[in-house]
């Protein structure tokens, strides 16, 4: 909203400084803090609301280490990171772009479903929370918007060369005669097409289509095969996040982690001169999403003050199901969907933990007559927990993995 403000003061009466909201690098810096503002201030207000109010978790007897000194922990402290995310995003982006309001949408509407989880097991007492055909139901609406928006809106585009560009395939078309000219003098057009980034390849582009092109007159319905795509990313990452979030300050950190890496990726396919330097897809109007991204950043780390071990608040369902919702998204609308498996590799390992429990033991119960266990428990930093690791040394490792999937994430720009 201050940008349209500032703007408008600009253009009308030229008062000095108000262009400095055209620029993305101040407003980004200006969410950034603010965030963090937010969550540290107005989180220990939460935090202590919560405490009054005796909004505890209840927790399950797992036999774990500290597990009892849990009990009572102020839970729904995702608010504090919801409400430091998007009260940022509404103040410096410019709202009226489909992707900040695309973006914003998953946040509110992840978050209402998780804060009703954790309504049913504060308010309620009932440990099973909402019942998960419920959340599954949520995500599956959640993706068939997101796939249809980007796949059908005409403002959501890449760029292609003009001058020595290859001729444009069947499934694209272009959108806008206008051009976009760099510094170079090279010639870029907008393009509506459903191409993705694929790491480690010299073209670096995906063409769905290609997944059904051998079928005759599929490729007319690519849409579905992208919007089925995207119902599983964002259901299994959100899920992802939700396991992940087992001990203290560990989805909050890997979640800031990640954020940085998307970040980078905004910043740069959302900026003509770096897209054209490092030879990747240039997407206009992109870099809006690093103001957003910027605020979930410093809501993770200013949320981390109460969050880290040990915790004085919990995210819960609130938290956890959105973060993991926001990054899916996230991730499918800066095309870098196929290097999910690397930049959310510990949502991945520990979704993968508890699935490799689940099936051995019902295999082993099957053919043995008793189930068996791979690991001590799922998800996987409950093993480490069962093994003796302390859980803040489990969370920094965590931490540590993840900015090691980020760096290789953000090397895969030139790596190929």
């Amino acid at each position: 909203m201050l940008y349209y403000f500032f703007n408008y003061l600009k253009t009308e009466f030229n008062i000095s400084g108000s262009g400095m909201f055209q620029y993305i690098t101040f407003r980004v810096t200006m969410a950034l803090l603010l965030s963090l503002a937010i969550s540290l201030l107005l989180g220990k207000s939460i935090v202590r609301y919560l405490q009054r109010k005796q909004i505890g978790e209840t927790i399950r007897e797992l036999g774990l280490q500290g597990e009892n000194t849990k009990k009572g922990t102020p839970t729904m402290g995702g608010l504090i990171i919801l409400s430091a995310i998007v009260i940022p995003t509404l103040l410096f982006a410019q709202v009226l772009s489909v992707y900040i309001w695309l973006i914003l949408l998953c946040t509110v509407w992840l978050g209402l479903i998780g804060f009703i989880d954790d309504y049913i097991k504060v308010f309620k007492k009932n440990k099973e929370g909402l019942a998960g055909r419920f959340k599954i139901l949520g995500q599956v609406g959640l993706g068939l918007i997101v796939g249809l928006t980007l796949y059908f809106n005409e403002n959501v585009v890449i760029s292609r060369e003009v001058i020595g560009a290859k001729p444009l395939a069947p499934y694209e078309r272009v959108i806008s005669e206008s051009e976009r000219v760099t510094k170079d003098g090279h010639r870029f057009v907008d393009v509506k097409t459903p191409i993705t980034t694929i790491p480690f390849v010299k073209t670096h582009e995906f063409n769905y289509s290609r997944l059904i092109s051998w079928i005759p007159g599929a490729e007319k319905y690519t849409f579905v095969l992208y919007v089925l795509v995207v119902i599983f990313i964002i259901t299994a990452v959100s899920n992802g996040a939700n396991i992940t979030d087992g001990l203290d300050g560990l989805a909050t950190g890997v979640s800031a982690v990640i954020g940085i890496c998307l970040g980078v990726f905004a910043y740069v396919s959302g900026n003509i001169q770096f897209a054209e330097y490092l030879n990747i897809m240039y997407i206009p109007n992109l870099g809006e999403l690093s103001i957003f991204i910027a605020a979930l950043v410093g809501g993770c780390v200013g949320f981390l003050w109460y969050n880290a071990y040990p915790a004085q608040v919990f995210m819960g369902d609130t938290g956890s199901l959105a973060l993991g919702g926001i990054i899916a998204s996230l991730a499918i609308i800066v095309r870098k969907e196929l290097l999910i498996p690397i930049f959310c590799g510990v949502f991945l390992v520990e979704n993968l933990s508890v699935m490799i429990q689940v099936s051995y033991f019902k295999y082993t119960k099957r053919k043995y007559g008793e189930g068996r266990r791979i690991f001590r428990m799922s998800p996987l930093h409950h093993h480490y927990q069962k093994l003796g690791y302390h859980e803040s040394k489990i969370a920094v490792r965590f931490w540590i993995v993840a900015i090691m999937c980020a760096v290789v994430s953000i090397a895969t720009l030139k790596m190929r």
